[in-house]
C-alpha cells in the first residue's frame, strides 16, 4: 500500500498581499509539525485564511466570545497530547484522517506582526504551527505544564523553520 502524504487544502476568503507565499507557508508549516510529531497517517487540515469581519463572527458563534482573534482550530478527533484519544478515520476520497479546520485572520497576524516587531510570514508560521498542536490535543489552557509544552513545540518546530521570533 503506498504512503500517503499530508494533505492540506487552503482556500482564501479575504485578499492578502502574497497568496502563493502565504500558502506555501501555512502548507510547510503545518506539514512540519505534523512530520515532527510523527503523525504515522496521512492527515487532512482544511485551511480558510479570513478579515477579522469573519473571524470575529466565527468566534462569537462557536466560542461565545464577540471579539477578533487570530486563528480557531476545529479539531475532528479528540487527542492528548499528539495521542489519538479515539479511533480514527480515513476518509474515502482522500484516503486521509480529517483532522479538522482552522480559520487564520490574516488581518490580525499582521496587527500582531507590527505590534511583535516581527514579520507577518513569521505570526503566520506561529499561527500555523499554534492551530495544528491544537488540532492534536495541545492545549496551553489545560495548565501550566501543558501550555509549556506547547511552547516548546512551537518555538522548536518554528526555529527548524528558520521563523524565529526577529524574523
Amino acid at each position: 500500500m503506498e504512503k500517503r502524504e499530508h494533505q492540506i487544502n487552503i482556500g482564501f476568503d479575504t485578499e492578502v498581499a502574497d497568496e502563493q507565499a502565504v500558502r506555501e507557508l501555512i502548507e510547510t508549516c503545518a506539514k512540519r509539525v505534523l512530520a515532527s510529531e510523527n503523525v504515522p497517517f496521512a492527515a487532512e487540515i482544511d485551511v480558510t485564511v479570513v478579515d477579522a469581519d469573519d473571524i470575529r463572527a466565527m468566534n462569537a458563534e462557536y466560542r461565545e466570545k464577540d471579539a477578533v482573534t487570530d486563528v480557531l482550530s476545529f479539531p475532528m478527533y479528540e487527542f492528548l497530547n499528539g495521542k489519538a484519544q479515539e479511533e480514527l478515520e480515513t476518509e474515502p476520497d482522500s484516503g486521509c484522517v480529517m483532522l479538522g479546520d482552522m480559520i487564520l485572520c490574516y488581518t490580525r497576524a499582521c496587527e500582531q506582526a507590527a505590534e511583535f516587531g516581527h514579520s507577518p510570514a513569521r505570526e503566520c508560521g506561529y499561527l500555523t504551527t499554534h492551530s495544528v498542536l491544537h488540532l492534536l490535543g495541545y492545549d496551553h489552557e489545560r495548565g501550566e505544564q501543558d501550555a509549556r509544552l506547547m511552547r516548546a513545540k512551537e518555538e522548536e518546530n518554528l526555529a527548524f523553520l528558520g521563523l524565529t521570533r526577529d524574523a
